[in-house]
């Protein structure tokens, strides 16, 4: 079950110049977005766990984008 909101996603694109917005577009770019943060989060741990600490800090999310 997806943990973002399709409503802000909307929000995104119609910023990005789109006037309308169907809720499949907004849900696949939540769906894409949902992917990419998990991808994100994964390799930020792995470089927090390889600095020896197990709290991830935001230099660990910066370096994992």
């Amino acid at each position: 079950m997806a943990e973002i909101p399709i409503a802000p996603m909307a929000r995104i694109l119609r910023k990005a110049n789109i006037d309308r917005v169907s809720d499949e577009a907004a849900a696949a770019l939540r769906d894409v977005i949902e992917e990419y943060a998990t991808e994100v989060a994964e390799r930020a741990a792995k470089l927090a766990r390889h600095a020896g600490r197990v709290t991830v800090k935001a230099e660990d999310i910066k370096l994992a984008k």
